[in-house]
């Protein structure tokens, strides 16, 4: 296989139904959908392997690359093509499991022709169980099923298909005239005999989305700006990754869409980090979804309360599934040859520190909201705090997660530091029976601790680890964002400088840290590191700065409003998987940020930059 045989990452548009999410490309493929979950076996894989990954592709016979947009304020994916004097429109959508009365679990593909009379090919190419399972075939009264061991599939449409049982595929042609519209259902375990009106469930879709969009203020909207559109667009992204039955989200809805080319970077993200919590909450909140940050919260609190501190894993499957074997598809080539795939991830027996902070961080944030605490809730609160004080000292794997062997991360000494005193601030507001005085005095030491091994003199910065003077991170840019150190501290504003000279790709992109990790290859640069960038320099005065940065930042995200895990500083091109919560999140968190420093109304109460860490010259400078 060639090159040419895979779409770029950006070329892909992502439509779901709050359980699963397919991606579908420029030229009408679904190239990527697992089911019945998004971190279940995919159907179809083609962006794994162009040759077994299997696809499911509508488009016109002698166009194969169209243009992409959603319909305004909804998940709904149209794709338009031009073919000679003729137009077809592919509307894509899934209607969400929770809320609309409609077959949830059907990928509704709707075909539109104006002009002159288009030629539409159909390819439906099912690759069971990542491709490793074989579909079996037989005709139905409206079209054609499919079958493997666990799943099945049954295509229902106006082509006249062709089987090649050889072959595991059926193909169809079919000459739409002006003003037809033709539906193409893909009816999925469950969902095979539901009756169902397409018309409606579109119809029902399209207010679903719109009634959960950001909805601006009368007057002002604190994320007004170029990037606007992308912040609304990184809502409904978010939505669509969110599990409905438990609220978690996932981190991406792919698999080992690799960070460095034809190299080993390539990860398995459908799952829940803890890591993202407190940015997830103020991200959803400032959006307008306070509930769905409750519910986001309360699941993970769930999950906390039933074990102890110590057994708190970096991340869960999204219905707290705490087994996730990392384990290599050796029979799947990956993209453009990126070996290994991977299912799973093995970080989930890593030991992360920081998660404890930035677990706190959530239940504050929802606290700033007026939302109280539970007994239960403070309980779990409670005794993390306590775990944190017995185990800050001790070597971890970092947030970034590495597989050289742990190390005394500054990050995870701050974000311990974090926990006690989001601990404190919360016993100390309720009156809620803590031992108060022994987080004080731990919180000390660890203060301590990170000013005295954590950043070097001669660099003038923070580094990443205690004892490694040359090595930066970018977790630094966060130091003063929790409320470890104002804004104004020199050491502060230091590491800034220092992160802008040695990180900072071009104008707006930073990579996540200068040192070696222990794998092979390099990697491009993170989308969420840069708007860590932004966010320091909109909370330390330099407001002007951070919105300039965010501007170059979001001409990066594709036509969409979508934006993959990394970047390639070279090009632009688009690397992770895709498309990126974290990344989304570091958008809209951005955003709240420089309108928050340039003065706009805020949505709701301070965000944690400015609530925590005692920033300066908020004033739009």
């Amino acid at each position: 296989m060639s090159d040419g045989d895979y779409k770029p990452i950006s070329a892909y548009g992502l439509v779901g139904n709050v359980e699963t999410a397919a991606l579908v490309g420029t030229d009408g493929s679904v190239d990527w959908f697992p089911f019945p979950h998004v971190e279940s076996p995919s159907l179809f894989a083609a962006i794994l392997d162009a040759e077994r990954g299997g696809r499911f592709r509508v488009g016109p016979t002698d166009e194969r690359t169209g243009t992409q947009r959603y319909r305004d304020g909804t998940n709904v994916l149209e794709t338009r093509f031009e073919t000679g004097g003729g137009t077809l429109t592919v509307t894509d959508f899934m209607p969400p499991a929770d809320a609309v009365d409609h077959p949830s679990r059907v990928l509704y593909r709707r075909l539109d022709c104006e002009g002159d009379p288009v030629q539409v090919e159909l390819v439906f190419d099912p690759a069971f169980d990542y491709g490793r399972a074989e579909a079996t075939f037989e005709r139905t009264g409206g079209g054609l099923r499919a079958s493997g061991p666990a799943e099945r599939m049954t295509l229902e449409s106006a082509f006249d298909l062709e089987l090649d049982r050889d072959a595991g595929l059926a193909t169809g042609t079919a000459t739409l005239d002006p003003g037809t519209t033709e539906w193409v259902l893909l009816r999925c375990t469950g969902a095979e005999d539901a009756a169902g009106d397409p018309a409606a469930a579109l119809s029902d879709t399209v207010d679903y989305w719109r009634d959960w969009c950001h909805d601006c203020p009368s007057e002002g909207c604190v994320f007004g700006g170029p990037w606007h559109d992308h912040v609304v667009r990184s809502g409904l992204t978010l939505k669509l990754l969110t599990h409905a039955e438990s609220g978690a989200i996932a981190a991406a809805p792919t698999t080992s869409l690799p960070e460095d080319i034809g190299g080993v970077r390539n990860w398995d993200y459908r799952y829940n980090w803890l890591r993202d919590a407190g940015f997830t909450v103020q991200a959803l909140s400032n959006l307008g979804h306070v509930g769905a940050a409750v519910d986001y919260v309360s699941w993970f609190v769930d999950l906390c309360s039933a074990s102890d501190p110590g057994s708190i894993q970096p991340l869960y499957g999204l219905h707290g599934e705490t087994e996730l074997p990392e384990r290599e598809l050796d029979h799947l080539s990956g993209y453009r040859d990126s070996r290994p795939v991977r299912v799973g991830n093995g970080a989930a027996d890593q030991r992360q520190l920081d998660i404890y902070g930035e677990l706190l961080l959530a239940v504050d944030e929802l606290h700033s909201h007026d939302r109280g605490l539970s007994d239960e809730t403070w309980t779990v609160v409670r005794n993390i705090v306590n775990y944190v004080t017995e185990v800050w000292d001790e070597p971890d794997a970092g947030i970034w997660e590495v597989r050289d062997g742990p190390k005394q991360f500054v990050y995870s000494k701050v974000l311990c530091w974090t926990a006690l005193d989001r601990g404190i601030a919360l016993a100390n507001a309720h009156g809620y029976d803590a031992p108060v005085e022994t987080w004080r005095e731990t919180q000390a030491v660890i203060r301590e601790s990170v000013l005295t091994e954590g950043y070097d003199d001669d660099l003038g910065a923070f580094v990443q680890t205690y004892g490694d003077g040359q090595t930066l991170d970018a977790t630094g840019l966060l130091i003063p964002v929790v409320g470890f150190l104002p804004f104004d501290d020199e050491r502060v504003r230091g590491t800034i400088d220092a992160v802008e000279a040695r990180l900072l790709e071009g104008e707006a992109l930073v990579r996540r840290y200068d040192g070696d990790d222990g794998l092979p290859g390099d990697e491009g640069a993170f989308v969420l590191c840069a708007c860590w960038l932004v966010d320091a320099l909109a909370l330390s005065g330099r407001a002007g700065e951070a919105a300039n940065r965010l501007a170059t930042l979001v001409e990066y995200v594709n036509s969409l409003g979508l934006v993959a895990e990394e970047l390639d500083p070279a090009d632009g091109t688009y690397l992770g998987n895709y498309p990126q919560a974290f990344s989304h999140i570091g958008l809209v968190n951005s955003a709240l940020y420089v309108g928050a420093a340039r003065g706009d109304p805020l949505p709701g109460p301070p965000p944690m930059g400015i609530r925590l860490g005692e920033p300066v010259g908020i004033d739009g400078g």
